[in-house]
């Protein structure tokens, strides 16, 4: 929360300035949107909203936001949904309709963005999706919310398994958080599993709560897995991999869902981090994404330290999307919307092309902690590095 202090802070700082120079033009370019800055999903709103002012500071650092041609600077308004996706609704309806935004950012977290997709329906209000995943987003209707996450669960287990028999992985232990996209993802990675011929010794949920993993973990061990999934979030990430390193885990293979792609957990678990497999589609080492490099240097300079390579460049892919829409199709909703739906846009993530709801282009990938860097390792057409075995904590 004082990450996000001082980036709100500085938020009202930059937006003064650019109203201040800016005077004598266009007005500026309205962006609205809530962020859960308290509640259950407070934890993930510094990464989030760090990447919405980096955006905004360059934009008007390159003077404003090209607008169909024309040049106007842009600034935020925000508020608390505090993790709650009813306040949310509440909130992009005012943002509509009392604050008159020109354009929308999203949410945080996937029940919020399921919950405004009607709203942005029934106002006809184009927004570009960030931090969501589920196989229900291909329900959501499409027309006026798009979705440029990778981390689709059906598609996820598939991949995962995959991974999994390349590197000769023949046993596998599961432990999963009771919240939806561990659950998810959990319902299609065991019959993937079963189908790459990958024999899964346990399967256990854990409540969000979970203070103490040692009679899962220890259950897993004691099955000699060759792998040991935790579809865990930030919280009991933390928690399995600090109790995983004391009580000695031997399996190569190690798997924490959300969390370690946080700079955050590389800091607190040190060498223990070290060849921690993750989710994530995102990694400044992938050279044919020239703009990823450039964003995490940014992204660093600025905060001091490493974006998270989820959940940042995922809100920062949005902007830029956005960004580049607006550049052809101007504010007009309508035309904005078609931009979006058809265009094909250039992203710290590589290219981006929706079919429906979906980013049909950007593939979905794990990553590995090497050495204190992020290193893709699946799929191997856009790996930076090879898959190490977990050998020591």
């Amino acid at each position: 929360m004082r990450r996000f202090t001082k980036a709100a802070l500085l938020c009202a700082c930059m937006t003064s300035i650019a109203q201040s120079v800016f005077a004598d033009e266009a007005g500026p370019v309205r962006i609205g949107y809530s962020m859960s800055l308290t509640g259950i999903f407070a934890q993930a709103a510094p990464s989030q909203v760090n990447a919405y002012t980096l955006w905004a500071e360059e934009v008007n650092a390159a003077g404003g936001l090209d607008v169909a041609g024309e040049k106007r600077p842009v600034e935020f308004i925000s508020y608390d949904d505090q993790s709650n996706p009813a306040n949310a609704v509440r909130i992009y309806e005012r943002l509509i309709t009392e604050d008159k935004v020109d354009l929308l950012a999203a949410p945080w977290s996937t029940p919020i963005h399921l919950a405004l997709a009607p709203v942005l329906s029934r106002y006809q209000f184009p927004m570009v999706g960030n931090t969501a995943a589920s196989v229900q987003l291909r329900e959501v209707a499409p027309g006026y919310i798009w979705f440029p996450t990778a981390v689709i669960p059906d598609k996820l287990g598939v991949e995962l398994a995959k991974l999994m028999k390349s590197e000769e992985i023949t046993s596998a232990a599961i432990m999963a958080n009771v919240s939806p996209l561990s659950q998810e993802i959990k319902t299609y990675l065991i019959p993937a599993l079963e189908a790459e011929g990958i024999t899964v010794t346990m399967s256990e949920n854990y409540p969000p709560d979970i203070r103490d993993m040692t009679t899962l973990i220890s259950q897993a061990n004691a099955g000699s897995p060759d792998a040991l999934i935790a579809l865990s979030y930030p919280a009991d990430t933390f928690l399995f991999t600090g109790q995983a390193k004391e009580l000695g885990v031997k399996a190569p293979f190690v798997l924490a869902l959300v969390g370690p792609t946080i700079d955050a957990y590389q800091k607190a678990m040190g060498t223990a981090a070290d060849n921690v497999v993750t989710v994530g589609h995102w990694s400044p080492k992938q050279e044919a994404w020239p703009k990823a490099k450039i964003f995490f240097d940014a992204y660093s300079a600025r905060y001091g330290e490493a974006p998270d390579a989820l959940d940042s460049a995922l809100a920062y892919m949005s902007l830029e999307i956005l960004e580049q829409a607006v550049a052809v199709a101007g504010l007009d909703r309508e035309a904005l919307r078609a931009e979006i739906a058809t265009a094909t846009f250039d992203t710290i993530n590589g290219p981006v092309k929706f079919e429906g709801v979906e980013n049909t282009v950007t593939p979905t990938s794990f990553l590995q902690i090497q050495d204190g860097s992020l290193e893709l390792i699946w799929p191997q057409a856009i790996r930076t590095s090879e898959f190490r075995p977990k050998t020591a904590w």
